[in-house]
């Protein structure tokens, strides 16, 4: 695994070893930003699901003033925190060890709006991105312009609209999917 571009670019993170993980691949964390492209400048970043922290990282490297990593399991939440102290980017990033609800609950403690949310939870546990859509579209976390992006597979079909956070976006890339959601222009 390897940071794709901006400040710490071709430098390698450590990789999940024995921890059952899933990352991101490479080719779609690179079209993901490609996408977000300089608006990730300046942003509050937020990685639900962080795993090897890869995603946030990335924030961190193309410009994002912070990100936030989420994590439930003990020794993936290490992990994090490893990758992020090999970098020297510990003032820019925090590991909060939580699942995704609970993070995102002390989040809003903060009183914190993130531009960006990126959930990649496990693509077995059908049930967690409506979970943390649910939270989402009740809280206020989501900056008025900013983004819900859900890593799911493309066979798993997610809804077009909650209350307050619609979809505007689905790109499809090999077996996984992205689904982008902003607040709706009524809420």
């Amino acid at each position: 695994m390897r940071v794709i571009a901006g400040t710490y670019r071709s430098r390698t993170l450590k990789g999940p070893g024995k921890l059952r993980l899933r990352p991101t691949s490479d080719r779609l964390r690179e079209t993901l930003f490609n996408i977000l492209g300089p608006s990730v400048e300046d942003s509050l970043f937020v990685d639900l699901y962080a795993g090897t922290g890869a995603m946030g990282i990335e924030a961190v490297s193309r410009g994002a003033r912070r990100a936030i990593l989420v994590e439930s399991h003990a020794a993936t939440a290490l992990l994090a925190k490893e990758n992020l102290a090999a970098l020297g980017i510990r003032g820019r990033a925090e590991v909060i060890q939580a699942d995704a609800v609970q993070g995102l609950e002390k989040m809003a403690a903060r009183h914190l709006m993130a531009d960006f949310i990126f959930l990649d939870p496990p693509y077995q546990d059908s049930a967690a991105p409506l979970k943390v859509l649910d939270y989402l579209d009740a809280a206020h976390l989501v900056a008025p312009s900013g983004l819900v992006i859900v890593e799911h597979p493309c066979k798993t079909e997610l809804p077009g609209r909650f209350d307050r956070l619609e979809r505007t976006r689905l790109l499809e890339q090999g077996d996984a999917a992205l689904s982008f959601y902003g607040l709706a222009a009524a809420a």
